[in-house]
């Protein structure tokens, strides 16, 4: 009898959901590739033109010979966290990443201005594929995909909005841009306060006259309709940002947007404690594109 019953216990445990596997981790995020001594894995120093000046920036090629599939990736307001590690597991899973500074941003020439950066990330996009470029670098240019955190998930938003080339657009704590004007001034002061760090010709009452200024051109909302013909990413934490993010999800949606993957994990903005939870979804839903037919 009590060997029945272990069986029987056994069986509704292996059945329920609770004995459910995770999703296996993607190799890429604790196994090096192979080593290619022909083409090997390697970095590139860019120096991309932007608004008369040239932005600073990094490629992250990945090994193998031929083209390879390019991730742009826009870091936040000002960039403290630039997820480099994110781009170096892409990076093994055979992706080639770029990461760059917006103008005044980190050493890049010029003055910081939020209206600025999605121009900058635009840039990006054109210098990787024009064709002297793209060939150095080993760019697919028919498989390019942007994503950003933070205010890199606005520009991100923005861009991909108008740009039909890319295969698909990835937001990480998105914040919109368009509705900090709900906070009152001295708030938006305080906050662009504590985010100065190697910002050039700018302070925090100039960010914060900026903010208010563009509250309507900076919404992201405005983009729905662009997004909702590719592939979306959202992912959001425990930041207080996931309305805004949910409310754009929404507004994809209603746009006619039905190729959406959206979660929601419970950690800080950084996703201090969750990074390689956070590298295992973009990984899977960048190889998940590669399945999908080009939209050219």
């Amino acid at each position: 009898m009590r060997k029945s019953i272990l069986i029987l216990a056994a069986a509704m445990l292996a059945t329920s959901p609770i004995a459910a596997k995770p999703p296996a981790l993607p190799a890429a995020i604790y196994t090096d590739p192979a080593p290619d001594k022909a083409h090997p894995a390697r970095m590139e120093v860019l120096h991309i033109p932007s608004g008369g000046v040239e932005i600073n920036g990094v490629a992250y090629l990945a090994s193998g010979a031929g083209l390879h599939p390019t991730l742009v990736l826009c870091h936040g307001w000002p960039g403290n966290e630039k997820n480099l590690d994110l781009a170096q597991a892409v990076r093994r899973a055979g992706w080639n990443v770029v990461t760059f500074n917006y103008r005044g941003s980190w050493g890049s020439p010029g003055s910081f201005r939020f209206a600025q950066n999605p121009e900058d990330a635009s840039a990006v996009l054109a210098y990787l594929r024009a064709p002297a470029n793209a060939a150095k670098l080993g760019v697919d240019t028919r498989h390019m995909a942007l994503m950003g955190h933070s205010m890199g998930g606005w520009v991100t938003a923005l861009v991909a909005g108008k740009d039909t080339g890319l295969i698909g657009a990835g937001l990480i704590s998105a914040a919109n841009m368009g509705q900090m004007h709900g906070m009152d001034r001295a708030g938006l002061v305080k906050l662009a306060s504590e985010n100065t760090e190697t910002l050039a010709d700018t302070s925090p009452e100039r960010m914060t006259d900026e903010l208010i200024a563009g509250s309507d051109s900076f919404d992201f909302l405005h983009a729905a309709p662009g997004l909702a013909r590719q592939p979306l990413l959202v992912l959001s934490s425990d930041d207080g940002l996931a309305p805004q993010t949910d409310a754009l999800i929404a507004a994809v949606r209603a746009s006619g947007g039905k190729r959406i993957t959206a979660l929601h994990a419970a950690t800080d903005h950084g996703w201090s404690d969750k990074r390689v939870f956070l590298e295992a979804q973009v990984i899977r839903w960048l190889q998940g594109l590669l399945r999908l037919p080009t939209a050219r």
